[in-house]
């Protein structure tokens, strides 16, 4: 054969590969309002950048008729290419080919660049769009679901893992994305769940849809399975590329630093007025994080999942940080189990990636109720415990207002691990709040009063006075420092420096026992 032959004969065979499960198919597809695997390729990564590897592989089944059907690229596009000019692995699945199953050759192709992403020390991410495991492989469709569990834990902490939902995805296709860092979904088409709507009428006997069952608001709204939620796929890829932009490219690199105009020094008027006076009159601490990061850019995460405590990050100083912040409009800020649980993998996350974290506290406890405690709030209050004095990295807090008893710990406390702790005047730093103090200390006093009341109110005064204040954890060194909430971005990017050069040794052991 010539070469003019050959040539012509790999155009043919990349054409059939390029056209996926057909133009029918792709076709319905499109209808539904979705992009094809190798569109969202396109949009994820800088414009020409994509390098495919293994487009030509197929699949060895022959068994239910499997030897009489093809599946273009295996249903699945593998490669490499650059975000923002930075290097990342990429799988996107094919929906148009056998319904993005998962089979042996399949499961192969996405290992591979996982593999090159290891041990190039660059992230990977995977778009998904599966039905799960191709039934028709059996065993080895399991087989290769078992492979990309053991790499996605093994390459956990090592490199960023972020997992796109851009469809259904079934049963053992939802385990791959939750043993990954972060979750993005798209609303209307994407779902995730274990066992389908069909095998649940049948079992339980209740009807549900696709989207009550594992849509994109039920994941980031009740169950805390996904972290990003957008209204369309490109939306999606547009927040994929943004947060790449916060994240190093492995355990070894620092994320990049950003040079702003914003000057580190300027005074924050605004922070003066957003903490009300009254402990109890709620406000907005999102305001608070704007005012401090530059220009006011935060990229929060699991924003509309346990809202009483805020995660995400941002940049002081051109430095990628950690924000984790109680939110005293839900829960008065109050820890609970879904908080403690979203901060603690948050926690870890940064350590892992060598990204500082910066906490902001405002906390009266943790939330009381049989719920919480017959849920575990225990276990589950523990884990920030273990997240923050397991970390490495520099850690800076600030109370803002309340600092209530084990809570406050658990938000980062001297005691914790905290590099500098700063407070600002009208922070109260105590065992409990000074009305439930009052009660206790002075239960006596109120009791034999002739009025109850009066007194009462003084005796929670002079606690107030005495002991919920910042300058009592200061005179014993728990508070670096009390400041001018208008020098509180200066006051922290000098602490973030002071500490970027920080050194940890930890007790020699395998790893710690984490309270799941």
């Amino acid at each position: 054969m010539s070469m003019d032959k050959k040539i012509e004969q790999l155009a043919q065979e990349r054409q059939q590969v390029l056209a996926g499960g057909g133009a029918k198919r792709v076709a319905a597809h499109k209808e539904k309002g979705k992009l094809t695997a190798r569109e969202r390729i396109e949009l994820l990564l800088d414009e020409a950048s994509f390098v495919e590897v293994d487009p030509f592989v197929k699949h060895r089944a022959v068994d239910f008729g499997m030897d009489q059907r093809q599946a273009p690229g295996e249903g699945v596009v593998v490669g490499y290419g650059t975000v923002d000019g930075r290097l990342i692995y990429v799988s996107s699945q094919d929906f148009t080919v056998l319904g993005g199953s998962l089979g042996e050759m399949h499961a192969k192709k996405i290992c591979k660049v996982m593999d090159m992403a290891v041990q190039n020390g660059a992230p990977f991410v995977a778009i998904n769009e599966s039905s799960g495991a191709r039934i028709q492989e059996g065993v080895d469709a399991l087989g290769g679901y078992g492979d990309i569990f053991y790499r996605n834990t093994q390459a956990s902490g090592y490199i960023p893992q972020l997992s796109v939902i851009m469809g259904p995805c079934a049963g053992g296709a939802v385990y791959s994305p939750a043993l990954t860092d972060f979750i993005f979904m798209t609303e209307g088409t994407s779902q995730m769940f274990i066992t389908g709507p069909q095998v649940i009428k049948a079992v339980t006997g209740e009807d549900v849809t696709l989207e009550q069952l594992g849509g994109a608001a039920v994941h980031n709204q009740t169950s805390g399975v996904a972290h990003f939620y957008a209204a369309s796929e490109a939306e999606t890829l547009a927040q994929v590329r943004r947060l790449l932009s916060f994240l190093p490219n492995n355990n070894l690199d620092e994320a990049e630093f950003v040079y702003t105009e914003d000057d580190v020094a300027r005074q924050n008027e605004e922070l003066l007025a957003i903490v009300p006076e009254d402990p109890n009159r709620p406000y907005d601490v999102h305001e608070v994080v704007a005012s401090i990061v530059d220009n006011g850019d935060f990229m929060e995460v699991q924003a509309a999942y346990a809202q009483n405590i805020v995660i995400g990050f941002a940049r002081i100083n051109g430095r990628v940080v950690g924000i984790v912040a109680n939110q005293p409009k839900v829960l008065a800020g109050s820890l609970d189990i879904n908080a403690s649980d979203k901060a603690s993998r948050f926690i870890r996350f940064c350590d892992a990636f060598n990204i500082p974290l910066v906490t902001l506290i405002d906390i009266p406890g943790y939330m009381p109720g049989l719920n919480q405690e017959y849920g575990g709030i225990i276990r589950h209050g523990a884990k920030m415990l273990y997240a923050y004095s397991e970390a490495t990295v520099p850690k800076i807090s600030l109370i803002m207002r309340k600092a209530y008893g084990g809570a406050f710990l658990a938000m980062c406390s001297r005691a914790l691990g905290a590099d500098a702790v700063y407070a600002w005047p009208t922070a109260e730093i105590a065992v409990m709040g000074p009305e439930g103090a009052a009660n206790i200390i002075f239960r006596n006093d109120i009791k034999n009063a002739d009025d109850p009341v009066a007194v009462r109110q003084e005796k929670i005064e002079e606690y107030r006075t005495k002991f919920a204040n910042p300058y009592v954890a200061a005179a014993r060194g728990m508070v670096d420092d009390v400041i001018d909430p208008r020098d509180t971005r200066r006051m922290i990017s000098n602490a973030l420096e002071a500490n970027a050069t920080k050194r940890v040794n930890r007790l020699p052991k395998k790893h710690g026992n984490f309270p799941v």
